[in-house]
C-alpha cells in the first residue's frame, strides 16, 4: 500500500486506498530528574556505575524499609511545571502502581495516578514552516523507576540492575494535539529544550533520561479518537518518527481490511523498523491503585511555589522573543539559536553591544549558526564543549565591520583560528591578510587588467553584467585582499557602466 503524506491545511493526512486518514498522537515523556539522590532513597544517581552498586536497602525493597521523599526533586517537579505555564497542585499525593517484574523488586511502583504535583499546562512549539501550534499538558507527576533487565550476557539466564531503581522521573502526559511525526518530534525537542533551560533534566537521550512512551491512534477526519496503542520508551527523535510512520500504515492497513485495532502496548524495533506486540494494554484498575501507606499527602506553602518562580531563568520563548526586538534577528535566526541553551549563551557573548551601534547582531549569529556550529557538527562536539572562545568570533566580526578584511578572506581567517593559530587580529597579522583599502592601488592592477584585456573592456559597454569578469580578475590580481566594494566601483568609472 502507497500511503503519501499530502497537505491539507490545517492539517497533514495520511492517503490511504479508500481515502484520507488523520493520524493523532499523544505523548508521555518520562524525564528522569537531575538530582543527585533517589527519590524516595539517599543513594546516589549516576551513569556508568558497575552493577547495583548504587543501591540501598529501600531501592531493593527490604521488608520495613520506609520510603523518604527527596524535598530536591519535589522542588523540580514545580520548577518544571512553573516553566510549562502548567497549575501547581498545593496538594498532591502518592499511589501504588502494582504489577510484578524481576526489575521491581518491592512489587510496586510509587507513583502520583489520582493527585498529581502538576497539572494542566501548554507548550509552544513551532513547525518546520516556521508557524506555531500549541500542545497541552495534562499533568506531570513524580514517580520512581524501575531497574534495568540485561538479556545479552548469557543465552540462557538474564540479570537484574537495581541501579535504575528509585530514580526520580517526571512523566510529563500531553493532551493528543499532534497529528504527525514532525509535530511529535518537534514537541519532544521543545520540551527538552525547556527542561534543560530550566536545569530539572539533561536531556540526555542516550543514556536513558530522557524517553518517551507514544501513544498512536488514527481516524478519518473529523470523526471520534480511534483505539490507541501505546509505544513504550523510544530513546531517540528518529525512532519515534520511524516508529509512528510505521504504526500509522499498520492501523490504517487493518482498518482498510474491515478489522479493528486492538489496544495495547507495543515496542519499536529500529533494527527492523516496526513495532511489535508487547502486552494488552492494561487500564488503573488493572494496577490495583491505592494511596501508599508509607508516605503522607504532599503539602505545597504557596510562598515556596513563588519563591521557585521568581528563580525562574529566562526560557526559550521569552528569549526568542528578545533575541528579536534586542537584536533585530529573524525569527527562524533567533529560534535556532535559543534551541540550544548554551549556542544561545554563546552567540550573546559575541555579539555584546550589537543592536546598539555596535557590533551586526545578524552577521554575528549567521558565523555562530554557520561557520561555528558546522565545525562542531563535524567533530561531533556539543555546544556547550565549544573549544573556541566567544570573544574570537566578536573579534572576527568587527575586522570584517571594520573593513580590515573581507568576508571572503574572513572564512580563510577563521580556518587558521580554528587550528590553534591564535586570534584572528593574529592570523591576519600573522599572514599579511588585511584588506587593501588604498584606491591608488586597486587603480593599478584596475588599469593593468583592462590594458590586457580591450575586447572584453570594449564589450562590458553593451554587456554590463560582463563587469564581474574583470572584479575576479583584480580580486586574484590582489590575493583576494582588495575592497570587493573599492573593486567596483573603480572598474564602473574606468569602463563607463
Amino acid at each position: 500500500m502507497s500511503l503519501d503524506v499530502v497537505a491539507a491545511a490545517p492539517k497533514k493526512f495520511i492517503e490511504g486506498r479508500t481515502g484520507p486518514w488523520e493520524i493523532v498522537l499523544g505523548l508521555e515523556v518520562h524525564a528522569q530528574v537531575a538530582s543527585k539522590s533517589k527519590l524516595f532513597s539517599g543513594a546516589a544517581v549516576g551513569f556508568g556505575a558497575g552493577p547495583n552498586e548504587q543501591v540501598s536497602l529501600v531501592d531493593a525493597g527490604f521488608p520495613g524499609m520506609l520510603p523518604v521523599l527527596n524535598r530536591y526533586c519535589v522542588e523540580q517537579a514545580v520548577r518544571t511545571g512553573l516553566g510549562l505555564r502548567a497549575q501547581i497542585n498545593a496538594y498532591s499525593r502518592f499511589d501504588r502502581k502494582n504489577y510484578f517484574y524481576p526489575d521491581l523488586p518491592t512489587g510496586y511502583q510509587i507513583s502520583q495516578l489520582y493527585h498529581p504535583i502538576v497539572g494542566e499546562g501548554e507548550v509552544e512549539v513551532e513547525a518546520e514552516d516556521g508557524s506555531f501550534f500549541t500542545v497541552r499538558i495534562e499533568r506531570l507527576h513524580l514517580e520512581q523507576d524501575a531497574g534495568k533487565l540485561i538479556h545479552d550476557l548469557s543465552p540462557s539466564e538474564s540479570y537484574v540492575d537495581l541501579n535504575r531503581a528509585g530514580t526520580a522521573l517526571m512523566e510529563i502526559v500531553s493532551k493528543p494535539d499532534m497529528r504527525s511525526a514532525d509535530e511529535a518530534v518537534a514537541y519532544l525537542k521543545k520540551l527538552r529544550t525547556i527542561l534543560i533551560y530550566l536545569g530539572t533534566c539533561d536531556g540526555d537521550m542516550e543514556k536513558g533520561n530522557l524517553r518517551a512512551d507514544v501513544n498512536v491512534s488514527v481516524r478519518r477526519p473529523g470523526e471520534p479518537f480511534g483505539t490507541r496503542c501505546e509505544i513504550k520508551n523510544v530513546n531517540s527523535f528518529r525512532f519515534i518518527s520511524q516508529a509512528i510512520a510505521y504504526e500509522a500504515r499498520r492501523q490504517i492497513e487493518i482498518l482498510e481490511d474491515g478489522g479493528k485495532i486492538d489496544q495495547e502496548t507495543r515496542l519499536f524495533d529500529p533494527t527492523k523498523g516496526e513495532t511489535r506486540s508487547m502486552r494488552s494494554k492494561e487500564e488503573a484498575q488493572d494496577y490495583r491503585y491505592f494511596p501508599d501507606p508509607d508516605l503522607l499527602p504532599l503539602k505545597l506553602e504557596e510562598a515556596w511555589i513563588e519563591e521557585i518562580r521568581q528563580s525562574l531563568p529566562e526560557l526559550p520563548d521569552d528569549k526568542r522573543r528578545r533575541f528579536m526586538s534586542q537584536y533585530g534577528l529573524s525569527q527562524y535566526d533567533a529560534g535556532v539559536l535559543i534551541s540550544d541553551q548554551a549556542k544561545a549563551d554563546y552567540f550573546e557573548a559575541a555579539a555584546q553591544g550589537s543592536g546598539n551601534g555596535g557590533r551586526d547582531a545578524k552577521l554575528t549569529a549567521n558565523w555562530v549558526t554557520n561557520e561555528v556550529s558546522a565545525r562542531l557538527a563535524a567533530s561531533d562536539t556539543e555546544f556547550a564543549d565549544n573549544p573556541l572562545p566567544a570573544a574570537y568570533v566578536a573579534e572576527l566580526v568587527e575586522l570584517i565591520e571594520t573593513n580590515v578584511i573581507s568576508s571572503k578572506i574572513a572564512k580563510e581567517v577563521f580556518e587558521h583560528v580554528w587550528n590553534g593559530e591564535g586570534s584572528p587580529a593574529q592570523v591576519v597579522e600573522a599572514r599579511g591578510l588585511k584588506q587593501v583599502t588604498d584606491t591608488g592601488a586597486i587603480e593599478k592592477a584596475v588599469d593593468e587588467i583592462i590594458a590586457a584585456n580591450p575586447d572584453k573592456a570594449e564589450a562590458v559597454k553593451d554587456k554590463p553584467q560582463a563587469i564581474g569578469w574583470f572584479v575576479g580578475q583584480v580580486m586574484k590580481a590582489t590575493g583576494g585582499k582588495a575592497n570587493p566594494a573599492a573593486v567596483n566601483d573603480i572598474l564602473k568609472a574606468k569602463l563607463g557602466v
